[in-house]
């Protein structure tokens, strides 16, 4: 079978790609592992090597994968831009510190020498989504890599180009032929690849429902997995918050990717004596991004990535006013054959509605209001996931010890948006998934915490 990438910005198909059938699928896994079996073998400083040079080359092509991702998901080239360059860091982060971070721990016994030690565990399967096709990727890639791991992707249908250029670049890179490969394959054939037995672990960046389909074929062949999946990040505002700053974070994080990123602010928690002045604030700021063309270099705001996302996000957005919210900027779908969504506000959001209860994957703000810092954290703590949160007050041990002790998420955020950082670990809790990518955390996800025991 075939499978277009169609432009969300003008609706026209890009490219076709023939997907792989099952057989070709078991050929390129039997040839992963036959690489993984000499990669397994290699000394850090080869591996450091070839990651060093990944970074390089993602540098030097920056500009043309930026002009990718805008013709597959929308991405503004700015944004993409950005994203290149935390690949490249990503790369050099694991390069720089993975023999560190793995190397043998001595363990005190009544043994002459007992120690732990981390080896790898094979091939792992990434199934990764549309909204950050490269970083979402190499966040995996670079330390399963540089674990001694061998690597399977398989993307979203609709960037299977942004899927196939970093096989290029592992490639290019001087990698061993195979270590890493593409599957073009649709959704409803993950099962079977998860079922190869050469498959040792999995990890999926998706919905709460994919993660947990996964997770499901995944425990029951005692795969080990990790899920990154939905947020609904709350952001409070406080009394004493400096509103300005407050304001600006949360428009630049609700409007992430054209809002959708699992850990954009979604619910805005604010404290009812600022409430006006704030939602005010945030009304200019978010009716002044321009939203357009992502190959304009001026362009804030992109499409949604297909137009069922965009339809699908209205249809929260409209229900959510008929159950009582109102709506003070957007809300309307422009004519035209593509996929764009305006940045929209709503206010009065209460519980039951979709603004307050669901994921709001797009650029829709929801305002709640709170009566003082007790009720504003028992809403942010009211939801199914758990992946970011963050406050704003300018008493910063408050805001530390709400950050740290009282919000319910796996990474909370003071006087900035939530974001991710090759140094930190990354991910969530509830319904936002479980494990860690990033930092010491995650590249110790997919290895044999071995213990050593010498009499």
């Amino acid at each position: 079978m075939s499978i277009n990438s169609i432009n969300p910005a003008n609706g026209q198909v890009i490219q076709s790609y023939q997907t792989h059938t099952p057989k070709e699928v078991s050929t390129i896994i039997a040839g992963t592992h036959q690489a993984w079996e000499n990669w397994k073998e290699t000394p850090f400083s080869l591996r450091t090597k070839l990651l060093h040079a990944v970074a390089k080359i993602l540098r030097n092509r920056k500009e043309e994968l930026a002009i990718l991702m805008a013709l597959e998901m929308g991405k503004p080239l700015q944004g993409g831009r950005a994203e290149i360059e935390k690949c490249a860091d990503v790369c050099e982060y694991y390069a720089k510190n993975a023999e560190q971070f793995l190397k043998d721990e001595p363990v005190h016994t009544d043994a002459s020498k007992s120690y732990v030690s981390f080896q790898p565990l094979g091939i792992v399967l990434a199934i990764m989504p549309w909204n950050f096709p490269f970083w979402q990727v190499f966040r995996f890639l670079a330390p399963a890599l540089m674990a001694g791991n061998a690597g399977v992707l398989k993307h979203a249908s609709n960037v299977f180009g942004c899927a196939i250029e970093i096989e290029n670049i592992i490639i290019e890179a001087g990698f061993p032929e195979n270590l890493f490969r593409t599957l073009l394959i649709p959704g409803t054939e993950v099962d079977q690849v998860i079922e190869n037995p050469l498959i040792q672990a999995i990890t999926i960046t998706g919905s709460t429902e994919a993660g947990k389909k996964v997770a499901a074929k995944a425990a029951s062949l005692l795969k080990k997995s990790v899920l990154e999946l939905g947020g609904s990040d709350p952001y409070l505002i406080f009394e004493d918050a400096d509103l300005e700053l407050a304001a600006e974070s949360c428009v630049n994080s609700r409007l992430i990717n054209s809002g959708q990123s699992c850990i954009a602010a979604k619910r805005f928690i604010v404290v009812k004596s600022i409430e006006k002045e704030f939602t005010e604030l945030f009304r200019q700021k978010m009716a002044a991004k321009l939203m357009g063309d992502p190959m304009d270099k001026n362009t804030e705001i992109g499409p949604q990535a297909r137009p069922d996302l965009r339809d699908e996000l209205h249809k929260q957005v409209l229900k959510s006013i008929k159950l009582g919210a109102k709506c003070i900027l957007g809300g309307e779908i422009p004519a035209g054959a593509h996929s764009f969504y305006p940045p929209t506000i709503l206010t009065e959001v209460k519980k039951g509605m979709p603004a307050y209860e669901e994921e709001l994957f797009g650029p829709v703000a929801a305002i709640i209001s709170a009566a003082n810092e007790e009720e504003a954290i028992q809403i942010a703590n009211d939801t199914s996931f758990g992946l970011g949160a963050a406050v704003f007050t300018r008493d910063l041990k408050r805001g530390e010890l709400i950050a740290s002790h009282r919000l319910e998420a796996g990474s909370c955020f003071v006087n900035t948006l939530v974001r991710s950082d090759p140094r930190l670990p990354f991910g969530g809790i509830k319904q936002s998934g479980y494990g860690r990518e990033l930092g010491l955390y995650g590249i110790r996800e997919f290895v044999n915490v071995k213990t050593v025991y010498i009499k």
